[in-house]
């Protein structure tokens, strides 16, 4: 630190303001809130909220996925009724692209409403991985819209006039 010694005139007040003591406060304060935040943060119940149910429109060239559990801690992911790995998950996935492109007359004729989606349904006991991979595999592919598949509770579902 450096101190004035006051070398200039002396009827002149010194003006400088001594910032040691905020800065020490500051420091405690950010020590405590670093300590406090986590501890605050575990203790928080949170209840996910229950599933909304809306009728989703089934077009024929969207995706079906089903994925769930294997033994081993491995997973299993269905194109309709037919098993696959996530390799051929992707090259499925980019060739049903490619084929909805052309069957669309082009790239120029793609607009989000006329491109095909994925919906999975996801087993209650399927570890996150495995829906998560299938997801990730997706969007790799190209697919923009990936969605979920759910059962309402019983009595709540929306009819359409």
């Amino acid at each position: 630190m450096a101190m004035n010694v006051g070398m200039e005139e002396e009827d002149i007040p010194m003006s400088d303001i001594n910032t040691t003591p905020l800065v020490d406060v500051m420091l405690v304060l950010l020590i405590i809130f670093l300590i406090a935040i986590p501890v605050v943060l575990e203790s928080v119940p949170v209840k996910l909220p229950d599933v909304a149910f809306e009728p989703t429109d089934t077009k024929p060239e969207n995706v079906n996925l089903s994925v769930r559990g294997g033994p081993g801690g491995t997973c299993e992911v269905y194109w309709n009724l037919t098993k696959v790995n996530s390799e051929d998950l992707l090259n499925m996935a980019v060739t049903k692209l490619e084929d909805e492109i052309e069957r669309l007359g082009g790239v120029d004729n793609i607009t989000p409403e006329n491109m095909p989606e994925a919906h999975i349904r996801g087993d209650v006991d399927t570890p996150y991985k495995c829906i998560g991979g299938t997801i990730f595999t997706m969007q790799r592919a190209g697919f923009a819209r990936v969605g979920f598949i759910s059962e309402p509770p019983p009595g709540t579902a929306v009819q359409r006039l």
